[in-house]
């Protein structure tokens, strides 16, 4: 038995893990993540897009593939993914840029990754794991759950 099954999530009272929800919540819970994950990779990869134009005033697909630690040639099928769904524009060995569409979903990306960091921070959880949870999260919690999230985040920061 691994570690991970070998332990124990302890009990939190008035909160039953052994429920399940209706069915219907329960669907709307899983289709919830299935849509999550399809724009997961995309916002991730026009978020980076417009993090390293705003600090490095380019992006290139070497960064890009640095950065996200993926094969050059990952990168490119992604670059030419972006280009069809009109969030980037490119040109054989120029840096990429955002298109307005493209630049819309990287603040709103950058916003919510923000949030969701700060948040973990307020919590005590420290920088670097803090970091790491938040780049899976973002994508992954709703606007009610964001919006609670920043309010407990201005409220300790007081």
């Amino acid at each position: 038995m691994s570690d991970h099954q070998q332990r124990r999530i302890p009990s939190t009272p008035g909160i039953s893990g052994d429920a399940l929800p209706p069915v219907e919540q329960h669907a709307k819970q899983y289709e919830t993540v299935r849509n999550a994950h399809e724009t997961e990779l995309i916002e991730d990869y026009v978020e980076l897009i417009g993090d390293l134009i705003r600090h490095r005033g380019e992006a290139r697909a070497a960064d890009i593939s640095n950065r996200m630690a993926v094969s050059q040639a990952t990168v490119s099928k992604m670059i030419r993914r972006l280009n069809e769904l009109g969030l980037v524009t490119s040109k054989p060995y120029r840096s990429l840029f955002l298109t307005e569409e493209g630049q819309k979903m990287a603040e709103t990306s950058r916003a919510r990754h923000d949030v969701v960091l700060h948040f973990l921070r307020a919590l005590g959880v420290d920088d670097s794991t803090a970091r790491i949870d938040a780049e899976g999260m973002e994508h992954h919690v709703s606007d009610e759950t964001l919006a609670i999230m920043q309010r407990f985040t201005e409220q300790h920061q007081q």
